[in-house]
């Protein structure tokens, strides 16, 4: 992969939907170090003084923000299991966010719908979004759809990213991200944000 620059003082690093159940038990992130590598991208953005983000799909009590005609959280409504509301009682330990750093709970796949989280980049004159995630073809396909109708430049983080399909992952990362955003590995990136 080539060389890439991050601009200083104009980029955010977004931590989307890192669980702690999800990446303790699936076998695409343990098998190929997946919150090794973004706790390793966390720590070089922080020693930058880059902005560090994370998103995690929360909802309140009786899931108010899901209705019948959601089909991808109807299910979970309909399931009985008590809802979470607090997004930093479900991000991973490893990447636990510090004080100060923009946590956004959502309410649908996308990071940027109907969150804080555009706002804060936005009053942050942030140009250039650096994406990790759990699943890739959830919060980052739909994520990186939208970033880049908002003309973000778009960095997706192949290996800080996972899925339960590694097929679909590779499909992905391989053929569709490459048309929005450049698809880079985490030494890529912390050694762009070293060059600080």
């Amino acid at each position: 992969m080539p060389d890439i620059t991050l601009t200083r003082g104009h980029t955010a690093v977004l931590i989307a939907d890192y669980y702690t159940d999800t990446m303790n038990t699936l076998p695409h992130a343990l098998e190929r170090g997946v919150v090794e590598n973004g706790a390793s991208v966390q720590a070089a953005a922080r020693t930058a003084g880059a902005m560090v983000c994370y998103s995690a799909t929360v909802f309140r009590p009786g899931y108010p923000e899901i209705g019948r005609r959601n089909k991808t959280f109807s299910q979970r409504k309909a399931s009985g299991q008590p809802a979470v509301a607090d997004p930093m009682a479900i991000i991973h330990p490893l990447v636990k966010p510090q004080e100060g750093e923009v946590v956004v709970g959502k309410h649908r796949v996308n990071a940027l719908y109907g969150t804080g989280l555009d706002v804060a980049l936005r009053a942050n004159n942030i140009l250039d979004l650096v994406i990790l995630g759990y699943a890739t073809s959830g919060v980052v396909l739909s994520t990186v759809r939208y970033a880049a109708d908002l003309d973000f430049n778009l960095f997706v983080v192949e290996d800080c990213c996972t899925d339960p399909d590694a097929d679909v992952h590779d499909f992905l990362t391989q053929r569709i991200f490459p048309r929005q955003a450049e698809v880079v590995g985490s030494d890529d990136v912390i050694k762009a944000l070293a060059a600080w």
